[in-house]
């Protein structure tokens, strides 16, 4: 089937997410055939770098045959059973493996569908926790400003990015807001470590002031990614864990977009030498092939609820493809890859390539910030650089970086005016310089004075 044909078919029948269709009347729809490694190809035999790993989901490359042989053999034996009463044998390995690669005092994994569904399920989970402990006025949660869990019910009340929130606030659950730690507007004479703690004393604040009502704080460790990559520094974790045990309220890590070896750790939380009370994963966790998504938590939470039947103290969320046995297979080899390759140690490597192709753009009349934590790059586009003025977002820059982009083998879906890097571990560095010269060059275009 061509291009035009299956665009066509598309248009009329799916709607895509996270997109204004009628954008699609001037943006081109790219039907992918195929991927292999960092690279996707389309029906006209066009090739685009997959420089943002398909929204963060991708860190062993396209077609992985490593990830390939593992579900294919696991096709072979059992495509899935409830995990109710019954289980599989890659449910266990996984399940230990992400529990060897955590702090001791992580003892349980809990399975769940996705990334918003983990963040759901751990809110009802630290809630119905202090319930089951007495504690019926805890019901209520803190997050940060810029903040993005999800966008199912539970997840988005406890975001805080208007384009995703704003629309829905009226059914949503009041959440308790503090300043984000973000060093983005620091100022200048002030360490990212030294605002960090400054900014913190918002947060202590917050929970001295409300914690007997409030079940836990959420935070994405180090980096806020869809909140336009803005990124913190590790002693804010420090000194939260410090104080959420002070006040008996549970930290909650949402390492779904930032864990598996995004910030240089295998999890951002590690930076901080903290242990949080439940950690979400997902996205990288099957290197991209299959939705799934896990709690990971600690022997005090998982006792509140183990208990006699008639005292109805059990957790009782579930999902029909809990822990699908294809799924973990995929999580499983995707582990394995960690320790066969030395993935985190090898990523230093290519995060400092990255730092030093792009560091020509810290000197751009309208780059306000070139920021990078590991293998997540960030490029903040401004109509005035000394005063960081944003862009009006009617003027959508960063579309124009991206149509620049796919008419040069590169995929990127820039955040409004921020421009980033977040691709699959498999890149080369010579792949890592070319991806750097298209972006500049998108910088250049998508910074242009408006005709």
């Amino acid at each position: 089937m061509n291009r035009s044909r299956l665009v066509k078919k598309d248009l009329k029948t799916v709607w895509h997410p996270c997109t204004q269709m009628k954008d699609h009347e001037k943006i081109p729809m790219i039907p992918i055939k195929s991927g292999k490694g960092v690279w996707l190809y389309d029906y006209d035999d066009n090739k685009y770098l997959d420089a943002i790993s398909s929204w963060w989901v991708n860190i062993f490359g396209h077609s992985n045959t490593y990830i390939n042989n593992s579900i294919k053999k696991q096709l072979s034996k059992l495509e899935h059973v409830l995990l109710a009463g019954f289980t599989h044998e890659p449910a266990i390995n996984l399940a230990e493996g992400l529990i060897s690669i955590t702090p001791k005092k992580i003892t349980k994994c809990f399975f769940t569908d996705n990334g918003s569904s983990s963040i759901d399920a751990a809110m009802k989970m630290s809630y119905h926790y202090w319930q089951n402990k007495g504690k019926k006025s805890k019901k209520g949660f803190i997050a940060l400003s810029n903040s993005y869990h999800g966008e199912t019910l539970g997840s988005l009340s406890v975001s805080n990015i208007d384009l995703y929130k704003k629309t829905y606030e009226s059914i949503l659950k009041d959440t308790i807001i503090v300043d984000s730690p973000d060093s983005y507007r620091k100022k200048e004479n002030v360490s990212e470590e030294e605002h960090a703690e400054q900014m913190f004393n918002k947060m202590y604040k917050a929970l001295k002031d409300n914690h007997r009502n409030v079940c836990a704080v959420i935070v994405e460790p180090l980096i806020q990614c869809a909140g336009y990559m803005r990124m913190y520094h590790h002693k804010y974790l420090e000194l939260l864990r410090e104080a959420c045990t002070k006040f008996n309220v549970h930290l909650i890590a949402d390492e779904i977009a930032v864990g598996f070896g995004r910030t240089g750790t295998m999890f951002g939380f590690e930076q901080a030498k903290i242990t949080p009370d439940i950690i979400c994963l997902s996205k990288g966790i099957t290197g991209g092939y299959m939705t799934l998504s896990t709690i990971l938590t600690t022997d005090d939470i998982y006792d509140a609820f183990y208990d006699e039947y008639e005292k109805l103290n059990a957790f009782l969320h579930s999902h029909s493809y809990t822990a699908n046995p294809i799924a973990c297979s995929a999580a499983n080899a995707t582990l394995n890859l960690f320790k066969k390759k030395k993935v985190v140690e090898n990523n230093k490597k290519l995060s400092l390539h990255m730092k030093k192709c792009f560091e020509s753009l810290n000197d751009h009349p309208h780059v306000s910030d070139v920021r990078q934590k590991g293998m997540v790059l960030a490029i903040e586009l401004v109509k005035n650089k000394k005063k960081k003025t944003s862009y009006d977002w009617k003027e959508r820059r960063g579309i124009k970086a991206y149509l620049h982009g796919l008419k040069n083998n590169v995929l990127m879906r820039p955040l409004g005016n921020v421009l980033y890097f977040m691709p699959p571990y498999v890149i080369t560095k010579k792949e890592i310089s070319f991806v750097s010269e298209i972006m500049k060059e998108g910088v250049d275009e998508a910074t242009k004075k408006s005709s």
